[in-house]
C-alpha cells in the first residue's frame, strides 16, 4: 500500500481548502489566530515538529534551509517515538500533514513528509 502524504497550511484547512485523509497537525504551537473549534483535526502531533530552539534559530529564513533541514532531520532521528506516532497515521491510509507557516516553500512539513515517505519505502523494501 502506497501512502499518500499531503500538505495543507492550516488556515487554508479552516477557509475550507479540500484535505485528504486524516488531518495531522504538525507544529509545536497551535496557528495563532485559529479557534480549535474552527480545526478540522484528526490528531495534534507536537513531538514531531521542531524543537523551539532550532524553530526560533531557523526564523523562516531561506537562507538557513538546507542547514535547517539538516538539523531537523536529525532530530526526527533522535524522537523514534514522535516520528512513530506519524507513522502509524500513515500505514492506515493518506494524510494531510497541517502546518501554519506562510512560506509554502520552506516549511519543516516538507522535510518531515520527505522523511515519513522514506521511512515508509524503507518498510515496503524490507518487508
Amino acid at each position: 500500500m502506497t501512502s499518500e502524504i499531503h500538505l495543507c497550511r492550516a488556515y487554508d484547512a479552516c477557509r475550507g481548502a479540500q484535505t485528504i485523509g486524516a488531518r495531522l497537525l504538525v507544529d509545536r504551537l497551535w496557528p495563532r489566530g485559529i479557534a480549535k473549534a474552527d480545526l478540522p483535526l484528526d490528531a495534534w502531533l507536537r513531538e514531531v515538529a521542531p524543537s523551539a530552539a532550532l524553530r526560533k534559530w531557523f526564523g523562516h529564513d531561506p537562507a538557513k534551509w538546507d542547514d535547517f533541514t539538516n538539523c531537523y532531520r536529525d532530530e526526527l532521528e533522535q524522537a523514534p517515538v514522535a516520528v512513530g506516532q506519524a507513522l502509524v497515521w500513515c500505514r492506515k491510509g493518506a494524510v494531510t500533514l497541517l502546518y501554519g507557516a506562510r512560506d509554502t516553500r520552506h516549511t519543516h512539513a516538507l522535510v518531515l513528509r520527505d522523511v515519513l515517505r522514506e521511512l515508509l519505502q524503507k518498510e515496503r523494501t524490507d518487508a
